[in-house]
């Protein structure tokens, strides 16, 4: 059964499982010899009326087209009508000897009636197109009681011709409907003499017919004039011949058609399809589709060369694919190729080339080359029609676009430009969209391409009408309501431009931010970095490239609504980029209106190693896998999706809702034309990339979850391989042509989470929770060798189990590297013995390892959010490549290892180029800061990823020890002399940071998160308020180490603490959803604050005493008036963030401006609040996320913080 018939099949079993009763459909089927008695009464020993369904169609998926078709006949029959049109636009082919077992349209009775009535024989190269055909038959069966006309259209080589022809090859339409006659008349374009003597001919054929079977009848004289004739006609076809049809064969003119007005049963063939309008009496159309299908036009030019289709060279595909399917170019080619066997080439160059004229071949058709047809449809417009017509030239092949374009270009109204594409429509001479409001509106590839022909040498000219037109129009700046209009000049403006050679205009646009902002708010990035691809020959390399970096990193932010401000963006690119000049400029105007915009002042020290980020789904990606050909990337996981999207820029190709739950593995096969899934659902699916159709599913033999799946390697076979957590079937290999598997590997007892085939399919190995890895023989399925990983892991393997998480080839297929825990191990295949071990950080878990295909290399993805890559032999680290908001679940290398893509949690798909990435030679911060910011001088000092202080001090680093675990917070005294740190060893250190000494505070039975310096009065200044997740806060004398206060303040652990600007009262929040104001001076709680609905993570006074922030881990934040305790406002976004936040994460750090108008709050990113309104006024975007704290100068100018992954930002205010 072709593959698109099985996949409608497959899409609408549940629709007919539920419906159906297989017993009234099988008596059709066994009479049409597509279902046998022993299978009939199989299906009936079903209990149900469901299981005989189900049972009926997994019969027929076993079978071939005739089935499909009887089944679809079945369903019409027995009034299953709305079943039947779910089948209806995959009925497969059907070859002429095949359709004779379904219909008797061969009989002689017919055969003897269509020669009679003159009515062309079958081509003697012919491929039936039977929904097009039973659709011409339906409205046929509409003129069984009554006259009437049916309309065929199309373009000029469609087919009409044909289909008018083998519509009325069918015994019962004739005897029913039409038993006296079927009278066919090839009119073409005509004037009134032609037409008579037409006319003339046929009522002497009728007149001569009638003697023959009444030989009383006398033969009248030819009629002399139109009217005559016309008088003639109608009494024949009312008197003599009352129930037949007349076909009238390629209408050209309504004055033609008007000649056969005479109330009798007519059905025309035209190009136009609005001739119908002018004649009386019932009518009905069938629009015949320009091209075949491509399996369609494949057996054309197969029978044509007496081969099999699936014998046909590339080329074939390839002339099918440039001619969109035309019957009239594959049938002149097919005819062509019959003599010349060996010029496929020749021809594909042909038609690529535009050379119409070479496609010639005498035939019984009215034109003998394709160039001829198409002219002779534009012949037909008026003149000032026909101008109209040529400006369609600049059209892209396969772009539909409104009126309202047209418009633009032809400057008339919007009315005008409608009434004249209809006229082109009825001609045929443009096709239109009538799922969209409004109208899309297209040209045929061919009819393009014979445009472009006939106006090569005022191409030019013409593209330049357009963009003078488009400029013309929107003077004031680019349309930006998002209708089809404007998403055509933003995709096509500079294809126009880039056509017209207006170089210098093409520039100004695509290295202007403006452009690049409103582009990317309306289409997405992805548009945009096409752009600079497809125009690179021709634009500036170096600014090309600043613009192109800047998409396609900052690419998953401009995909976030509310649309992000895209020159705040733009600063954080190299001071010398294009991008960040122009930026800048922009700032600093919108700053004299009173606009926020920040400059990151350090980022020179930060090399990002990314090409490319992508967030392609809305949830986790489990994996991302190249294309073989390098040129796209898949992606799926938890949103239960299956996306394609091209790997230069991130446009979406393909997105599939693929599965039942979560999607756990994607796969391409090696010709890149198929792609397989594996799902928590429990079902293996396989799809075809081009279309985006389901070929195959597997959903009975695996049990539980399936993992991992993988197509093999080489061409010499195509299976795929697929692994589960069932207990003992867990490993499978599939033949994709048959229903069921075709091996399976029995020797893990646990689940097995990855399954790879060697560089030469010979082998396959396994990963398993059971602590091994196995190497199987492809061909026999047994077991050739087992690895005991657990065995690298004897502290450990008592304790916990060891789960062997992926394994993966080396480039030769001589070693294999694995997976375990924070290890990879590299074994000799042969031997079986180690050669390598790599350790990773104890505090985290190899995810996923990947050998590139092309050198010794491993890229190995860890939970700790990095990825790693490392030479396979000698462990040399290359590179770390961090960016990964979260865990990072897969890594791959493209087939020539230029490129690495990982996946993460953090929703996003990113790809690295292998030979720009490095280790880093900075130090890594951790997130538990704080600065000293001395007229203009700022001195930053945090803890690295050693639990050392860092200080930068001139080119030396001050080191301090003494805690015994993390450094969770450090704080300078106002002095500068002095450094005070808590820990998580549930210590607070006062330090004398420049001679080391030290004084510690014990008393907290948790960690200290952090503390605050009370100034209530000037003797005070050495108190100390800290407080810890043990649900308390104490006071402390700094000098001497003395515990003052210890107060119960929360149920929960404390997580924030505030003290007023007059030191008379200080704020708590904790994890019990509450936050307090407790008084200085009583150690009393003076206001409750309740409303947020997740732990309450930050608060801050402010300056004025008088309002209180508070931010939640849901990434709200509240003001409240401190007096009274009521809520003042809300500050928020409208939703959730890709995050699942609505502040990319918990909200850590809350600061308000001098004058207590602008607040500024920490999460994932940085945001700068209007405090009266509640509104955001700017967001900064870091490279990292999960900001624990933010540092701000005193008149709020400079802001320094540092985020998860130790990334320091030094923030100014522009001015």
């Amino acid at each position: 059964m072709e593959e698109g018939a099985r996949s409608c099949l497959l899409q609408s079993r549940s629709s007919l499982e539920q419906d159906i009763r297989a017993s009234y459909l099988m008596d059709h089927m066994i009479s049409d010899g597509v279902l046998t008695g022993d299978e009939e009464d199989r299906i009936r020993s079903k209990p149900t009326r469901r299981e005989q369904a189900v049972a009926l169609l997994e019969l027929l998926l076993r079978k071939d087209n005739q089935a499909y078709i009887s089944f679809y006949n079945a369903l019409v029959r027995e009034s299953y009508g709305d079943l039947a049109s779910l089948l209806h636009n995959s009925l497969p082919l059907v070859s002429p000897e095949a359709e004779k077992s379904f219909s008797d349209g061969g009989t002689r009775y017919v055969q003897a009636v269509l020669s009679e009535g003159g009515v062309p024989q079958r081509p003697v190269v012919f491929v039936s197109r039977p929904a097009l055909m039973n659709r011409v038959r339906e409205k046929l069966y509409r003129l069984q009681k009554e006259p009437g006309w049916v309309t065929v259209f199309g373009m000029a080589g469609s087919g009409k011709s044909v289909l008018a022809a083998e519509a009325v090859r069918d015994h019962a339409l004739i005897t029913e409907c039409f038993p006296g006659g079927v009278h066919w008349l090839s009119i073409g374009q005509l004037d009134r003499s032609d037409l008579l003597v037409r006319i003339q001919s046929l009522c002497f054929r009728l007149e001569q017919q009638s003697q023959e079977k009444d030989p009383s009848s006398s033969l009248h004289r030819p009629p002399g004039s139109l009217e005559e004739a016309k008088e003639r006609l109608r009494f024949l076809m009312l008197r003599r011949y009352p129930r037949s049809l007349l076909i009238l064969d390629d209408i050209w003119d309504s004055s033609v058609l008007k000649a056969f007005d005479i109330q009798c049963r007519v059905l025309l063939t035209t190009r136009d399809r609005s001739l119908a309008d002018c004649v009386s009496g019932p009518k009905s159309e069938v629009a015949v589709e320009s091209g075949l299908e491509e399996g369609q036009a494949l057996e054309i030019l197969a029978l044509y060369v007496n081969r099999k289709p699936q014998r046909l060279p590339e080329q074939a595909r390839s002339i099918v694919r440039e001619c969109k399917g035309s019957p009239l170019v594959v049938s002149l080619i097919g005819a062509l190729l019959r003599e010349f066997p060996d010029r496929w080439a020749y021809y594909l160059h042909t038609l690529q080339q535009k050379k119409f004229k070479r496609i010639r071949k005498s035939s019984s058709y009215d034109y003998d080359a394709l160039d001829q047809a198409m002219a002779a449809s534009i012949q037909v417009l008026s003149e000032e029609h026909r101008e109209l017509y040529i400006d369609l030239t600049v059209l892209e092949k396969d772009v539909k676009v409104p009126a309202k374009v047209l418009s633009v270009l032809w400057d008339l109204e919007p009315e005008e430009v409608e009434d004249v594409l209809q006229d082109f429509v009825n001609k045929s001479l443009l096709f239109r969209d009538c799922h969209h409001r409004p109208y899309l509106y297209y040209l045929h590839d061919l009819q393009l391409d014979f445009l472009a022909e006939m106006n090569r040498s005022g191409l030019e000219s013409l593209h330049t009408k357009v963009v003078r037109q488009y400029q013309q129009r929107y003077s004031k700046g680019p349309p930006t309501s998002g209708d089809e209009e404007c998403l055509y000049w933003f995709r096509f403006l500079t294809y126009h431009m880039a056509k017209a050679n207006l170089t210098q205009e093409l520039y100004s646009l695509m290295f202007s931010l403006d452009w690049v902002r409103t582009k990317a708010q309306i289409m997405g990035p992805a548009h945009l970095i096409n752009d600079y691809l497809e125009y690179s020959t021709i634009l500036d390399k170096e600014v090309r490239g600043h613009f192109q970096e800047f998409l396609s990193l900052n690419g998953h932010q401009l995909e976030q609504r509310p649309f992000p401000d895209v020159v705040q963006l733009a600063l954080s690119q190299p001071d010398s980029s294009e991008v960040y000049r122009q930026a800048l400029l922009q700032a600093q105007e919108r700053a004299t209106r009173g606009g926020l915009y920040l400059d990151w002042v350090n980022k020179s020290s930060l090399k990002s190693l990314s090409r490319l980020v992508v967030q392609p789904h809305q949830g986790s990606i489990y994996s991302a896998c190249f294309s073989h050909d390098g040129t796209k990337i898949a992606s799926c996981g938890s949103s239960k999706t299956l996306r394609v999207f091209k790997s230069t820029s991130g446009e979406k190709l393909l997105e599939i809702q693929a599965h039942d739950d979560e999607v756990l593995c994607c796969a391409f096969s090696l010709d890149d034309h198929l792609l397989a899934t594996c799902s928590s659902d429990r079902k293996v699916k396989v799809w075809n990339v081009e279309r985006g159709t389901l070929m195959r599913m597997f959903e009975d033999e695996h049990e539980e979850q399936v993992n991992h799946c993988q197509f093999t390697n080489t061409r010499r076979r195509l299976l795929l391989a697929t692994c589960s957590n069932d207990k003992f079937m867990n490993t499978k290999l599939w033949n994709i042509n048959k229903p069921s598997s075709q091996n399976t590997m029995f020797g893990h007892l646990e689940p097995v989470n990855h399954c790879c085939f060697s560089p030469d399919d010979a082998y396959l190995s396994t990963s398993s929770s059971d602590g091994t890895l196995k190497l199987w023989e492809v061909s026999s399925a047994n077991e050739w060798k087992s690895i005991d990983v657990a065995d690298m892991f004897p502290e450990q393997r008592e304790q916990t189990e060891v789960m062997v998480k992926c394994s993966t080839w080396s480039a030769g297929g001589r070693t294999i590297i694995c997976a375990a825990r924070n290890a990879v191990f590299v074994f000799d295949v042969e031997t079986a013995a180690m050669l390598l071990e790599i350790r990773t950080s104890r505090l985290s878990t190899v995810q996923y390892c990947h050998a590139c295909p092309s050198t010794h290399v491993v890229a190995i993805a860890l939970s700790n959010y990095y990825t790693i890559i490392r030479q396979d032999m000698t462990s040399y680290k290359m590179a770390d490549c961090s960016g990964h908001l979260s865990w990072v679940h897969g890594v791959q290398f493209s087939p020539d290892g230029s490129l690495l893509l990982s996946c993460s949690d953090d929703q996003t798909v990113r790809v690295w180029e292998t030979n720009k990435v490095h280790t880093s030679s900075a130090v890594c911060l951790k997130r538990d800061s704080d600065v000293l910011f001395n007229n203009g001088d700022i001195t930053v000092v945090a803890a690295d990823n050693r639990n050392r202080l860092q200080v930068p001090s001139g080119t030396s680093l001050a080191t301090l020890q003494g805690h015994t675990r993390t450094v969770l917070h450090c704080q300078f005294t106002p002095e500068g002399h002095t450094l005070i740190t808590s820990s998580e060893d549930t210590t607070i250190r006062v330090w004398r940071w420049r001679t080391g000494e030290c004084v510690v505070l014990e008393g907290h039975k948790e960690q200290v998160r952090c503390f605050s310096l009370l100034t209530t009065t000037p003797s005070s200044e050495t108190h100390l308020l800290s407080w810890s997740f043990d649900g308390t806060i104490k006071v402390w004398d700094m000098s001497s180490g003395e515990r003052l206060q210890d107060l119960v303040c929360h149920q929960g652990a404390v997580l924030a603490c505030d003290v007023s600007p007059d030191g008379q009262l200080f704020a708590t929040t904790s994890a019990d959803k509450t936050a307090k104001v407790w008084s200085s001076a009583s150690w009393e709680c003076v206001r409750l604050l309740n409303g947020h609905q997740d732990c309450v993570r930050s608060c801050r006074f402010s300056w004025d005493g008088r309002r209180l922030a508070t931010g939640d881990d849901n990434g709200e934040i509240r003001l409240w008036n401190v007096k009274d305790g009521t809520l003042l406002k809300i500050c928020s976004r409208d939703n959730k963030d890709a995050m699942d936040s609505l502040h990319g994460g918990w909200v850590t750090d809350l600061h308000f401006s001098p004058d207590n108008t602008v607040l500024l709050s920490t999460g994932g990113y940085i945001k700068w609040w209007n405090v009266e309104k509640g509104e955001a006024l700017q967001t900064f975007y870091p490279t990292g996320a999960n900001l624990k704290r933010i540092h701000v100068s005193p008149d709020f100018s400079t802001f320094v913080t540092i985020d998860n992954i130790g990334i320091l930002y030094i923030l100014k205010k522009v001015e």
